[in-house]
């Protein structure tokens, strides 16, 4: 049953539209400009402008002249006005950042994951570096939105639990929000890795960027998000985006779940150092070495891709054929033209995929028969945990239509 609202409702949701709409113009807007912009009339807009001005959220940025009449006022967000941090939890790495209103990150953190995929030890990590973000930065703490985590899937968005996932052993049903909720102080948002990168590239990126787009995350495990019209598809779980089990190539080899050629035993970084040791060219990772290991073996073999080695070059290409033809189905089937490609370990990658992964979509049919752009995310290293801070920010000060809906 749909559910209706009330004007205090309207109230708040026009006060974020106004918000999100001086925030994409780049330069900032007029009251006059706003009113053309969202369409409330000028004395709404005036209204909701003075108490943005007031909680310090956007400020006045001088005067510019608008031809007959008498300049008007351009209004900018204070980037400084709202902070959130972000994280990401890899089984390789987790990343923390603080980002200000505009995107903007203000500080950073980086360190590997704790070994031995124990929850308690990575909770204390990852409270030790918000807390050093914090510290370092001088931010007060009335001015942080919240902090959001990114994590490998499947998750409970509701309960901010995390369900065993397959590349964290021993994560079980692990409840992340309300343990950092519980040693950090602030509030707490809990979303799939793949999800809150696609989200960064939206909110960031705003009218730059494509509305309709795949996002493919590489890291320890390999994900990918669907953005429609500028919103992120989430399934009905929360989990949508898990294509560890979509077939690439029948001749790869065999994976758990009883299919040959799955991405997750194609694509991953786990999966080209089991090849290159196969052709004798790597040395074995022992079964049960740490993630640290598997990063340094993987590392190795993009190194020597980048600096000429033959087969470790023909490794890595394969890969990115096997990625493209997982790509070009999902592709298919969301009736997207844009491809993003970002993770934690898609720079040592991005050489060698870009070059040979718009080649192999070109060979597949797309609908309309338009060629797929194929990009490198526009946020480095850092997508993932930007997108989880972003989250935040758009849970607190978005125009979401949630805000429409009555409670209960």
């Amino acid at each position: 049953m749909r559910r209706g609202t009330n004007l205090p409702k309207m109230g708040d949701f026009n006060q974020t539209v106004i918000l999100d709409a001086i925030r994409r113009s780049g330069q900032g807007l007029s009251r006059v400009e706003l009113v053309g912009a969202v369409g409330l009339a000028p004395q709404t807009v005036s209204n909701i402008v003075r108490r943005l001005l007031d909680a310090g959220l956007v400020t006045e940025a001088g005067k510019t002249s608008g031809g007959a009449g008498k300049p008007r006022t351009t209004l900018r967000v204070h980037a400084a006005g709202s902070y959130a941090v972000g994280v990401q939890l890899d089984p390789a790495v987790t990343t923390s950042v603080l980002l200000d209103l505009m995107g903007n990150v203000v500080a950073r953190r980086i360190a590997d994951t704790p070994h031995g995929n124990n929850p308690a030890q990575v909770l204390t990590a990852i409270t030790s570096q918000v807390a050093s973000l914090l510290t370092e930065t001088g931010v007060d703490r009335g001015r942080v939105a919240g902090l959001g985590v990114a994590t490998p899937g499947p998750i409970d968005r509701e309960s901010g639990t995390v369900l065993d996932p397959p590349n964290l052993p021993g994560w079980h049903r692990v409840p992340l929000r309300s343990g950092l909720a519980s040693s950090t102080g602030l509030p707490v948002l809990i979303e799939k890795d793949v999800s809150a990168a696609a989200a960064a590239e939206i909110w960031v990126s705003g009218r730059r960027s494509t509305p309709s787009f795949l996002f493919v995350y590489i890291g320890t495990g390999i994900g990918c998000a669907v953005a429609l019209d500028g919103e992120v598809l989430h399934g009905v779980s929360g989990n949508a985006g898990e294509i560890g089990h979509l077939v690439t190539d029948a001749s790869g080899p065999e994976c758990s779940c009883g299919q040959r050629g799955c991405v997750a035993v194609t694509c991953t970084p786990r999966s080209l150092v089991r090849a290159a040791h196969g052709l004798g060219s790597a040395p074995a990772v022992p079964p049960g070495a740490p993630d640290s290991a598997i990063t340094a073996a993987f590392l190795d073999i993009c190194r020597s891709a980048v600096s000429g080695d033959e087969a470790a070059a023909r490794l890595v290409d394969r890969a990115a054929v096997r990625t493209a033809n997982a790509v070009a189905t999902l592709a298919a089937v969301y009736d997207v033209d844009r491809v993003i490609f970002g993770g934690p370990f898609w720079s040592p990658l991005s050489a060698r995929y870009l070059a040979a992964v718009p080649a192999a979509l070109a060979d597949r049919p797309v609908p309309g028969s338009r060629p797929i752009e194929v990009s490198a995310t526009v946020l480095g290293e850092d997508v993932t945990a930007v997108g989880a801070a972003c989250l935040v920010l758009d849970r607190a000060l978005g125009p979401r239509r949630e805000r429409l809906l009555l409670e209960g």
